[in-house]
């Protein structure tokens, strides 16, 4: 696929674009009329065709232009932009809707108008029923709900802001993907898919997979998306993660596919395929921002590093090149975006290159020599959020501006959660972060929304919006996929000489973790075990069997306790970091620099998930249940007393694996009749399942440890383990 190269007025070489956006070649242009959409400027008719009057002068400008290639609407709309507004679309931040779908309250006028950015994280959850606006309900960190309508009128609202504008450039929506069965979200992270169709989990989509044996549930996953996505306005996703799930005390697990990196690149490539259509076109539905580069999987003691103490990554069995397989899988399909990681490569040497010990985003080592250079990406680079004013690891004693000077130059082009503009004008007045470079940059981000046809019309019908999110067809996909993925993985023989499973007809049945509708509507009587008060839960002797569903959080409860000077936390000399010997808050940015870190990064508790970091290590189910920042749901004392009623041999146990926990033997869970791992499944599917309506086909996607000793041992960029401490291996899972 060639490259198209443009020159900005000023003769220098700005950047290299073709093959994010394409061939400019017919087949790039639209056939015929394309979509025009307008609130306030003029349509031009030239040559029987309609145009965009997106600067208001009066004339057609090779930018207004939909027939030219997208490359070269880029170069001439970029001299034509002051140094301000080129700044401007190096930003990103949220840009939560107001009640209702409302502009007010909201900071859109500042972020379009005066700051003049025009890319946002949209994070509110959409749903059938809106928060009222009567103030009873505090909005959180991701806003009020609002409706599906609602969202999309309110994305048009700050396109007309945008058009408005002296140049009429667009602004273009993104957010972590909501379209997964997700009942723990987490601001920032993984969010509630609410009005949206519900997938499994990532690792859900993955055990599908490899049970139908091509990439189908990707498919299914990317179309339903790249319907519901662009209905209410969401044209780009922080994602996906194309991390490999090698370290099973990484919280995040819970968002990666797989930890086999083969299996990974075809997810990511049949996502860009599905999403985008290969390079960004004018029929790309999402463009997607994958993450995190080179790949945040092999977390130094699991821990993440959105927190002080978990900012280091390491190779110790030398895997680096098998964790870019998937980032490199992408970018020959044509990725839009990537996004390095907060993460510090701790003593890394690939290819003869050792790594400088900053983080990522401030690596030209990787961002440019390594992501660019080495692996051939043409598209843009997308900051990690917080990376300037909290999670500058390796630049902690920086000022702001010397973080967003050391991350430009590095070669990062849009700086996620920031949206000051004078800091980048700044930074090119005194010389500190060149013209040419923001230039650059700002033309890789053009391209974006050239290329997607945003520039032509940026609006959506909101009126459609309601109907699109969790149709009828879309749910129904979902299912399927979420009954595909999951995994069957023991399955004991009776004394009848019937396997436990499928479930034989009118059967007695205790249920806990789970409602008893959906049993019920499969011809079972059915005694609901769960219970609010202690002492109240019913007994399961005298059932047929018993079906248990067990979760695993970490309870916001507790981790959100945590700070980083806090005397039983944070500061507790009692808890030490075993690598530094020093407590857990001893590394955070206010403790190492005070003087411009004048606030803790961690002051606002484990916001983005994860356990307490002195118990990260227990992701045993002995050690969980013993745990302050562990809950399972129900309690193993529970499981143990019903499995002791009802007999062990009668009782399934199906596990929601948002990590890969250990099913260890001083637990007593293996000795259950029945295992099987989900990834985000409603009861509905899980019934299909049992019931023997839809025979299971998932296959596990990472390999699940014998003992907790094992996990602790492994190398945490190395897959799987060895036989002799393997309970499950990659790849297993049994059928009917």
């Amino acid at each position: 696929m060639p490259d198209y190269r443009f020159i900005v007025s000023t003769g220098v070489l700005a950047a290299t674009l073709g093959t994010i956006a394409g061939p400019a070649t017919a087949a790039d242009k639209p056939a015929s009329q394309a979509d025009i959409g307008v609130r306030s400027k003029a349509v031009l008719d030239v040559d029987g065709y309609r145009f965009r009057d997106a600067n208001g002068n009066g004339r057609l400008d090779a930018y207004e232009d939909w027939r030219l290639p997208a490359a070269a609407r880029v170069a001439d709309l970029l001299p034509r932009m002051t140094t301000e507004q080129k700044a401007g679309m190096m930003l990103i931040d949220t840009l939560n809707a107001g009640c209702a779908g409302s502009l007010d309250g909201t900071p859109a006028r500042d972020f379009v108008q005066a700051q003049k950015m025009s890319r946002f994280i949209l994070r509110n959850v959409a749903r059938a029923a809106a928060d009222p606006c009567d103030g009873s309900v505090k909005p959180g960190r991701g806003g009020l709900a609002v409706t599906p309508r609602q969202l999309a009128e309110f994305h048009n609202a700050v396109q007309a802001l945008a058009e408005a504008e002296p140049l009429g450039i667009p602004v273009l929506f993104k957010d972590n993907p909501r379209n997964h069965y997700n009942s723990d979200p987490r601001f920032g992270i993984s969010g509630s898919a609410g009005a949206f169709t519900e997938f499994p989990r990532e690792a859900g989509i993955a055990a599908a997979a490899l049970g139908t044996g091509d990439m189908s549930p990707v498919a299914s996953l990317a179309a339903v998306m790249g319907a519901e996505f662009p209905a209410v306005g969401l044209r780009g996703v922080y994602g996906y993660m194309a991390d490999l799930a090698t370290e099973p005390r990484w919280s995040r697990v819970s968002e990666s596919f797989t930890e086999n990196a083969g299996l990974g690149a075809g997810i990511m490539r049949a996502l860009v395929l599905g999403l985008q259509g290969g390079p960004l076109n004018p029929h790309s539905a999402v463009a997607l921002t994958l993450k995190h580069f080179p790949g945040g999987g092999p977390q130094e003691q699991g821990l993440d590093p959105h927190y002080s103490f978990g900012k280091q990554q390491v190779y110790p069995a030398g895997n680096f090149a098998w964790h870019l397989k998937p980032f490199q899988a992408a970018i020959d399909a044509g990725v839009a975006s990537v996004m390095p990681y907060y993460g510090v490569p701790v003593s890394v040497t690939h290819e003869g290159v050792t790594y400088d010990q900053t983080g990522f985003a401030f690596n030209r080592q990787i961002v440019t020599d390594l992501l660019r250079n080495k692996l051939g990406f043409r598209g843009y680079v997308n900051s990690d959020t917080g990376i300037i004013n909290e999670r500058a690891w390796g630049l902690e004693g920086k000022t702001v501006a010397e973080r967003a000077a050391a991350s430009i130059n590095a070669g990062v082009d849009v700086l996620s959660g920031f949206s000051s503009n004078k800091v980048i004008t700044d930074l090119v007045a005194a010389g500190l972060v060149r013209q040419t470079r923001v230039d650059e940059a700002a033309g890789r981000l053009l391209l974006e929304q050239f290329a997607m046809g945003l520039f032509d019309n940026p609006y959506v019908d909101a009126a459609r919006a309601d109907g699109t999110l969790g149709s009828a067809a879309h749910r129904a996909a979902g299912m399927t996929v979420q009954k595909q993925s999951i995994v069957l993985l023991q399955n004991a023989a009776l004394e009848t000489g019937r396997r436990l499973l499928p479930l034989a007809p009118g059967q007695r049945i205790y249920t806990m973790g789970m409602g008893k509708a959906d049993v019920e509507r499969h011809g079972h009587t059915v005694t609901d075990g769960n219970y609010t008060q202690p002492g109240t839960r019913p007994s399961a002797a005298g059932h047929d069997l018993a079906i248990i569903r067990v979760q695993v959080t970490n309870p916001m409860d507790v981790t959100l306790a945590y700070r980083t000077k806090g005397a039983d936390t944070g500061a507790d000399p009692a808890k030490r970091n075993p690598r530094t010997g020093q407590p857990w808050g001893a590394e955070d940015p206010c403790s190492l620099a005070p003087a411009v870190n004048p606030r803790c990064v961690d002051d606002l508790g484990l916001l983005f998930g994860g356990a307490l970091p002195w118990e990260v290590n227990n992701i045993s189910f002995t050690t969980m249940a013993a745990s302050a920042s562990w809950r399972m749901t129900p309690s193993l004392a529970d499981i143990r007393a019903v499995m002791n009623e009802v007999g062990a041999a009668r009782t399934v146990l199906a596990i929601y694996f948002r990590q890969p926990y250990v099913l260890d033997a001083a637990s007593g869970v293996r000795s259950a009749g029945a295992i099987l791992a989900t990834f985000g499944v409603s009861d509905a599917a899980l019934m299909d399942v049992l019931g023997g309506g839809f025979k299971p086909q998932g296959k596990l996607p990472f390999a699940l440890a014998r003992e907790l000793d094992a996990v602790l041992r492994n190398e945490p960029d190395a897959p799987g383990y060895p036989a002799a401490d393997t309970l499950y291996p990659y790849g297993f899972g049994l059928g009917y």
